[in-house]
């Protein structure tokens, strides 16, 4: 009996394409690129996707949609309360309905959301990818996103849909928790490491949304997006071209938001032109949910959905997620002679070879990679969790060195985030996404709240908790217990921020947006309320994004921003406050000082940032990008850059020396920031090119050095091609984007050079060297200014 070629593993992977493609009949092709997601009745909730209900009407049963086969099968664990084991039998029977279905017997691709680890009941929970990006950590991240891949191959699941590489532009919008913050750099460094670890486990990371879409009008979720073709590149793509080229991702998704009048979903420059031919991205293109629908009935710019299937398929899209809804008129269509079957073919050719290269076409496949008993949440993944917690904690302000607090004490431990835990967890956690619009909730792994980590934490005090308010709505009622445990304690310990949830179920997440940044709900008269007692305040921000404190933080002692610190985020929370914990987290987005935000962030030029004589109101936050303080005191000193002149594709060393002048160990992110005082267009005032994180024991000293090739200097001019220019640059080593401590410049001498995109140099490597106490580092030492991290 003769094997086919698609089947045989020891054939080449375009081999088995190709005799796989030309059996197939055009039917079986496009159900290539389709999907199917068998999700339970949600009763009155809006659902887990936008406009789903529209969606749900009429759907046709799991066995009539895999008629032909199936390209995806959608969250097969990530939509209802199961076991992992029950969850495994169920894929297997849909993975069975599928290759019975299919007469070429070939099984669907599985996808999850992985955002804040596997979406999965009982799977663990890590940090929300904000506090990725306080962590200022890739190696850790990557740590991560290995053990989430290997949690998701196990249970038989091929794509995971993150990371978000979304660019923070507007502080009021709902999904800034998704993000990595503000910076196209580090989220970019993150970003690609996350990436890498997730495909290392043998599933296909997601990059979305392809592109643009944090940038939407007034921070409104889906609003359309008005930025300039410059601006679009210069951060918005970064990210994303950082993580097709470095990270060499497996799949894109679109974003919803229309960019200039452009739906990414039927852009063929952004979906072929850039990603493919440009950056020699060879994955595939997965659209958002119902995106293809969007096309017609949001974006307006196609009549019909057959319109819009045959559209996105010419643009560059390849399945269509999260059922097909508008593929199957893609048959029509070629019949029509309105789409080349080469068109179809194209799209189908990339399914096929993921299909191939996961192993889904070889002999004895089967959808879970073990029978055994999964441990979803064991304590190898809780231990990664937690450092990761510790690591993004940032602390703002440390007044009078209260903090760590001293124990034996009597603690009052105020606010709606002591006693709820889901507080500490993502919009796209399984608890929040799945479990809180369930009547018998709870959350989908143990998450001990911040009042029994404190109580772990001080066993010598006396805590007293008090949750005084909660997250939404305007009662108060609470507030005066909340005063009284206050007036009797010693200090005040005020846990208060976000609950994360969709579409409006929370205060952060998916469709939460706000209007302005004040803490929601009655919290802030419960702030105000426990800050009038005069008892010493550690004021906590356990929140998905930033909130203006400027009212609070003259008259709190300390102040800690935990940024949705997950599972393991009350140890690490308590741990800060005791000082088991040297905190090392900085911050990935600015936090603003008056409620109304002034949305933006650092990176702006002069008329988006000095305000003196031209507006009333001053733009500058209330603590920068890349601030954070720590219990440990570190100096700068002895900046270095290797030439005075460099050509205009070369490169230079800038170094400074990093001394640990504090009495414990910890971690100091170094952030390299480039400045061009005059170029052809207008440029950001700084900008962060290059960050590491170093360790370093009390009385330590290491020589940071950063290797910053010209590439990094790039901008597009006025043709909007990406050059370098001649003149001077500025660079900054230092503990924040406001550091203005250590200085130094360079010029590029010679002709204006074109770079190619592509092929730039697109990151800034750095190496850390210890350097030993000579008597003449000491001498530079003692002319350094020494500073706490972060400070402004």
């Amino acid at each position: 009996m003769t094997v086919p070629a698609w089947t045989d593993p020891s054939v080449g992977t375009e081999q088995r394409v190709e005799a796989l493609l030309a059996d197939l009949t055009l039917e079986e092709k496009v159900a290539q690129l389709g999907s199917y997601w068998k999700r339970p009745e949600i009763g009155d909730a809006e659902g887990f996707a936008p406009m789903q209900s529209t969606f749900d009407e009429g759907r046709d049963p799991f066995e009539e949609a895999a008629r032909n086969g199936l390209g995806h099968i959608t969250r097969p664990f990530g939509s209802a309360p199961m076991t992992a084991q029950e969850g495994v039998e169920n894929l297997r029977r849909m993975q069975a309905t599928v290759t019975e279905n299919s007469p070429h017997g070939i099984p669907a691709i599985a996808h999850e959301e992985c955002l804040t680890g596997l979406m999965a009941h009982e799977a663990t929970t890590y940090p929300a990818a904000i506090a990725w990006g306080a962590s200022f950590d890739p190696e850790l991240i990557g740590e991560m996103s290995r053990r989430i891949g290997a949690d998701m191959r196990a249970l038989g699941t091929h794509v995971g849909l993150a990371p978000v590489l979304d660019i923070v532009r507007d502080y009021r919008w709902g999904r800034i928790e998704e993000t990595m913050g503000e910076d196209p750099y580090l989220t970019g460094m993150l970003a690609t490491e996350y990436v890498r670890g997730l495909q290392d486990s043998g599933v296909i990371a997601t990059l979305k949304h392809f592109a643009g879409h944090a940038a939407s009008r007034a921070g409104r979720n889906h609003a359309p997006v008005s930025i300039g073709r410059r601006e679009f590149h210069e951060i918005d793509l970064v990210p994303f071209e950082m993580a097709v080229r470095r990270g060499e991702v497996g799949a894109v998704m679109n974003s919803y938001a229309d960019v200039d009048g452009i739906a990414p979903a039927a852009s063929h420059w952004l979906m072929t032109e850039l990603l493919r031919e440009t950056w020699g991205f060879e994955g595939t293109v997965v659209s958002d949910y119902w995106a293809v629908n969007f096309l017609q009935s949001m974006h307006r710019v196609v009549e019909t959905t057959r319109e819009a299937a045959v559209t996105t398929l010419r643009a560059g899209m390849d399945v269509e997620l999260p059922e097909t809804n508008t593929f199957p008129l893609l048959l029509e269509a070629i019949e029509d002679g309105d789409l080349d079957v080469e068109v179809l073919d194209t799209a189908v050719r990339r399914v096929l070879r993921q299909k191939v290269e996961l192993g889904l076409l070889d002999p004895g496949f089967d959808p879970a990679t073990t029978g055994e008993a999964i441990d979803l949440d064991p304590a190898e993944n809780r231990e990664v969790a937690r450092r990761l917690a510790e690591e993004s904690i940032v602390l703002l302000r440390n007044d009078a060195a209260t903090l760590p607090l001293a124990a034996p004490g009597r603690i009052a431990l105020i606010g709606p985030s002591a006693v709820e835990p889901r507080s500490f967890l993502g919009c796209y956690s399984f608890t929040n996404h799945v479990l809180s619009r369930l009547e018998d909730n709870g959350t989908a792994v143990p998450v001990p709240s911040l009042a029994e980590a404190m109580t772990a934490e001080f066993p010598g005090s006396t805590v007293t908790t008090v949750a005084g308010t909660d997250f939404t709505g305007t009662g108060t009622a609470g507030i005066a217990e909340a005063v009284t445990a206050a007036e009797a304690a010693d200090v005040a310990v005020l846990a208060v921020g976000d609950i994360a949830g969709l579409f409006g179920a929370g205060t952060s997440g998916e469709g939460c947006d706000v209007a302005d940044l004040q803490l929601p709900g009655a919290q802030h008269e419960l702030v105000e309320a426990v800050l009038a007692t005069g008892t010493p305040v550690v004021l906590v921000m356990v929140t998905g994004r930033p909130y203006a404190l400027g009212a609070y933080v003259d008259r709190c002692a300390a102040i800690v921003q935990a940024f949705m610190p997950g599972e393991e985020g009350g140890s690490a929370i308590a741990g800060v406050l005791s000082g088991r914990v040297n905190p090392s987290g900085r911050l990935p987005i600015g936090i603003p000082g008056g409620m109304g935000g002034q949305p933006g962030t650092y990176l702006a030029p002069v008329l988006a940032w000095v305000s003196e004589g031209i507006s009333n109101i001053d733009p500058k936050p209330l603590f920068p990008f890349g601030h954070g303080l720590g219990y440990s005191r570190f100096e700068y000193s002895d900046l270095e850059v290797s030439a005075t002149e460099v050509a205009p594709d070369g490169a230079v060393e800038v170094s400074a020396v990093v001394t640990n002048v504090g009495e414990r160990e910890g971690k100091e992110v170094v952030q390299l920031y480039l400045s061009d005082p005059v170029a052809s267009v207008v440029r950001p005032l700084k900008r962060l090119v290059g960050f590491t994180k170093v360790a370093l024991a009390p009385g330590e000293s290491a020589r940071v050095t950063f290797d910053l090739h010209m590439d990094r200097a790039a901008f597009l001019g006025e043709d909007y091609r990406r050059i370098v220019e001649p003149g001077e640059l500025r660079v900054r080593v230092g503990a924040s984007s406001e550091d203005t401590a250590h200085e130094a410049s360079f010029r590029v001498v010679g002709e204006v050079r074109e770079v190619s995109d592509g092929d730039r140099v697109l990151v800034t490597p750095a190496t850390v060297v210890p350097v030993s106490r000579s008597s003449e580092s000491q001498g530079a030492l003692a002319g350094a200014t020494a500073f706490l991290p972060g400070q402004h």
